[in-house]
């Protein structure tokens, strides 16, 4: 008998990040990670399109300092279509806590990155917010 892997609920990911690098090993590491990445875009237009467009959207990790204006702008749209928002910041905004699930501060360990989903995930499905929390990691969901 085989047994595989749970179901996640957090599957496909929208990722929103003007430094190429980072937006590039971001997109590998979670493709890597099991999880479907919709879009890597560098700008709220284009976040917001990918937002709007229809396809299944389970997170969106924002980047706060985009070229074109804030990732709060991006929250505040999937917030308003009931998809959650990791912003993943050097800096998290005042207003995060209203529009987001939680907060990644950069720079950050891949397996932080992973823990911050999976508690969203665990939170979001009614479960209990996980012990282990990464340090640079912020939960704004069920607290």
């Amino acid at each position: 008998m085989l047994f595989g892997r749970k179901k996640r609920r957090i599957e496909h990911l929208l990722v929103v990040e003007d430094e190429p690098l980072v937006a590039f090993d971001t997109e590998h590491f979670l493709r890597e990670s099991g999880f479907t990445i919709v879009a890597t875009v560098d700008s709220v237009a284009d976040a917001n399109r990918v937002v709007e467009g229809g396809d299944t959207l389970d997170l969106v990790l924002a980047d706060i300092n985009l070229a074109d204006g804030s990732g709060v702008e991006v929250a505040r749209n999937a917030f308003g279509r009931g998809v959650p928002v990791l912003f993943v910041t050097g800096s998290c905004p005042a207003e995060a806590r209203a529009l987001a699930a939680g907060c990644l501060a950069k720079p950050y360990a891949q397996k932080d990155l992973l823990l911050a989903i999976e508690a969203i995930e665990a939170v979001l499905e009614g479960g209990k917010v996980p012990r282990r929390l990464p340090g640079s990691f912020s939960l704004f969901l069920g607290g």
